[in-house]
């Protein structure tokens, strides 16, 4: 998309609250069917033991959360969740996998992931950590459909945030994701104790990454115990609503999704979030390793939404 002035996505995103919502909402219907919910699922295919220093993740090895170092799943155990997700209605299933970088075994189980899910019709994305050029072109040739790296926060915070990766280093990542030609999912962490001014800066930023990103995760920060941030004050959901407005006016037909903290939400605040322009979950009872709502909970919100994916079992 063509890059936007930040003065201008200021004045977006400080304009009066209802006008902000009534332009997303107008812009979302615009692009997409009213009742059209994405539903994606998650899973942790290597869990803990990363040695990146992320304030706010629990897989850390400096955090002092008690996630334990689960090796990479047998593609088999993959495929029986694939098939149960694929029977529920997902359409998207995305592998994510605590590294740094990933090892050379790491992207050729990954590769057999691919493989295991494109037999059931459904999309594929994966969240890897930082990737050269040959590993982004060899999981784009096993069909990998999108790959996950986000920039987390504003470029100013982030240093607040992770020291062991550089912001230009994910900007590295996404370019060679891109450049391989496979379609970039790239969002951040609202909560993170980030000033109103470093969630505008974060929006402009996702405008003048060097790939658009076809789809964006917005995420509320999960509070875990024995992680940087697990004291840190609440975000203010206004915060979030105004947040996600903003990227829909200026990401028309990219897909939003209101992914980790969604729990924290209620029944009608996450309503005002699709109103506000998002338009993708996870669907299932767990992240990677945070909590997320309940199958039946968001079952009984779809019904009440009107959703075409209210029918989920």
């Amino acid at each position: 998309m063509q890059a936007n002035n930040l003065a201008m996505i200021q004045k977006l995103y400080q304009q009066p609250f209802l006008e902000l919502i009534y332009q997303a909402a107008q812009v979302q219907k615009d692009n997409f069917k009213s009742n059209d919910i994405e539903m994606c699922q998650l899973i942790s295919v290597k869990t803990g033991g990363c040695p990146e220093d992320c304030a706010y993740c629990s897989q850390s090895n400096q955090s002092e959360s008690e996630i334990k170092l689960n090796p990479l799943l047998p593609v088999s155990e993959v495929e029986a969740i694939v098939k149960s997700a694929k029977e529920r209605g997902v359409k998207r299933i995305c592998m994510g996998a605590a590294y740094k970088s990933p090892t050379t075994a790491a992207i050729q189980r990954s590769c057999e992931y691919i493989a295991a899910i494109k037999k059931y019709g459904l999309e594929t994305c994966a969240t890897l950590g930082s990737l050269t050029k040959a590993q982004a072109l060899i999981l784009k040739q096993a069909g990998l459909d999108y790959y996950n790296h986000n920039i987390d926060t504003s470029p100013e915070y982030y240093s607040q945030v992770i020291t062991s990766r550089t912001f230009n280093d994910r900007l590295d990542t996404i370019n060679h994701v891109g450049a391989a030609g496979i379609k970039v999912c790239c969002g951040g962490i609202l909560g993170m104790g980030e000033s109103q001014d470093d969630r505008i800066s974060f929006i402009h930023a996702l405008t003048v990454l060097p790939y658009a990103p076809s789809s964006i995760p917005i995420n509320m920060l999960v509070k875990i115990a024995g992680t940087k941030l697990a004291e840190v004050a609440d975000l203010d959901k206004f915060e979030l609503l105004r947040t996600i407005a903003t990227t829909r006016i200026l990401f028309p037909t990219t897909r939003i999704r209101l992914s980790a903290g969604r729990d924290q939400l209620s029944e009608l605040e996450q309503a005002l979030c699709f109103l506000a322009g998002a338009n993708s979950i996870f669907y299932g009872d767990k992240l990677l390793t945070a909590p997320n709502n309940a199958r039946h909970a968001d079952l009984e919100l779809l019904a009440k939404l009107g959703s075409n994916n209210a029918q989920l079992g």
